[in-house]
């Protein structure tokens, strides 16, 4: 049984302030969270406030991106080091803006991947087609070898630190949301990768989040479907009291 993993990602948001009340409302409002896992990724600026802000908690802290290198003369990266010892437990690697805006190849992403997983670190690894590649029939085709190519050199017991994270470009802070058939078709497609590189158990254990303009009023069906196990939220996860209900998603 996978445990599902809810996620939010607020990209490049929040004050220092900001993320410390966020988090205040989120453990008030955060009840009995037995059965599934939260996680909150934040600003680097943003991570040592919220790691005593979650002392003592059961949500999860996470850095957005991570570079590859332990140390050096790299001008304004962050290494696996680094979070680690600021408290992370998880980062996201792979993510579409990271991909678009800052030049994060395949190549990029697995190392980072290798990296994170090398210094302890829980791994959100984000996948996804654009818009263009979907309307050409390519989307399952982009997104098994986006797989491939940031897994290479994975373990299967590396795998159990792993998290993947379907996002669709084009339904990215977008209000499209690919609909939850479609969504679970991506995540069967990905599952049966995992099996053709892994084998089937361990396929069947790893989580893949969907990400996509989750929201609360289509979270229930989304984490109906039978591959999807979690999701890894943007825009709703700025406000408490969206992310809260999504957290408590009634599938």
């Amino acid at each position: 049984m996978r445990t599902p993993i809810l996620a939010a990602n607020w990209k490049m948001y929040k004050t220092l302030g900001e993320a410390e009340a966020f988090a205040g409302e989120l453990l008030a409002g955060l009840g009995d969270v037995s059965g599934r896992e939260v996680v909150l990724c934040a600003p680097y600026t943003a991570l040592d406030r919220l790691r005593g802000a979650l002392a003592g908690s059961p949500v999860a802290l996470a850095a957005q991106d991570v570079f590859y290198e332990e140390q050096g003369a790299y001008t304004g990266a962050i290494s696996p080091l680094m979070l680690t010892d600021v408290g992370c437990a998880y980062t996201i690697i792979g993510h579409s803006e990271r991909r678009q805006y800052f030049g994060d190849t395949d190549e990029i992403v697995n190392r980072k991947v290798h990296a994170a997983l090398k210094h302890g670190l829980k791994v959100i690894l984000a996948i996804g087609e654009s818009k263009p590649q979907r309307d050409a029939g390519q989307a399952g085709a982009v997104v098994v070898a986006q797989v491939r190519a940031a897994l290479a050199g994975v373990s299967g017991a590396q795998m159990a630190e792993l998290v993947l994270a379907y996002e669709p470009i084009w339904a990215i802070g977008t209000g499209d949301t690919a609909t939850p058939a479609d969504a679970q078709q991506m995540h069967a497609t990905i599952r049966a990768t995992l099996a053709e590189l892994y084998g089937q158990a361990t396929a069947d254990a790893v989580r893949i989040q969907y990400g996509g303009s989750v929201k609360p009023d289509n979270v229930d069906e989304l984490m109906a479907q039978a591959d999807i196990d979690g999701a890894l939220v943007g825009g709703a996860s700025l406000k408490p009291e969206s992310f809260l209900r999504i957290v408590h998603f009634q599938a």
